[in-house]
């Protein structure tokens, strides 16, 4: 951000405007943009909206923000003899890592439970999801979600044999488990 106040100065003067007429046209007094510009002022968002408005040039532009590239993820599908196909949705193998499960209808459904660092967040998208979490044996359907501690040995898979689609979040930070469950009264 210390770039900020000559790359405005730079726009101002490429633009043969005065400080005068810049300040009528943001709405800027003519000492904060003066401020700004020498770098005695700390740039805001509220100050450099108008500007960027003012030039007709992106915020990113005028912050000097690094081009982003392409956003998307291109990853290979990563395929498991348990019929489960997961396919990662982030890039980066270190802090949260996404990941869409696909498992196929009729997979094998015998219970494995496993235990590792971090932290999970499952929500289902399609199906109805058994997940064994320490002694709890629970069955999330379409728009559940639960979240737990990977330490507490675990187990995904299809609670009836049909396909399941779910999206998990996971993280090495472990903490413990919340289940959403929907209520159910009593009469």
């Amino acid at each position: 951000m210390a770039a900020v106040g000559p790359r405005l100065r730079a726009l101002r003067q490429e633009h043969g405007t005065t400080l005068a007429e810049l300040a009528a046209t943001t709405g800027i007094s003519v000492s904060t943009l003066s401020r700004l510009e020498s770098g005695q002022r700390r740039a805001t968002l509220e100050l450099l909206l108008p500007l960027a408005g003012a030039y007709r040039v992106p915020l990113d532009e005028l912050v000097g923000a690094p081009p982003t590239g392409d956003p998307r993820i291109y990853a290979r599908p990563l395929r498991h003899r348990s019929g489960q196909t997961i396919l990662p949705l982030s890039r980066q193998a270190t802090g949260l890592q996404a990941f869409k499960h696909l498992i196929a209808a009729g997979a094998p459904a015998e219970p494995d439970p496993k235990t590792h660092e971090g932290y999970e967040w499952l929500y289902v998208l399609h199906g109805r999801l058994r997940l064994i979490l320490g002694e709890h044996d629970l069955v999330l359907p379409e728009g559940e979600a639960a979240e737990f501690d990977t330490r507490v040995p675990h187990w995904f898979g299809s609670a009836n044999g049909e396909a399941v689609e779910f999206l998990s979040i996971f993280g090495r930070q472990g903490e413990r488990m919340h289940v959403r469950a929907r209520s159910t009264r009593t009469p």
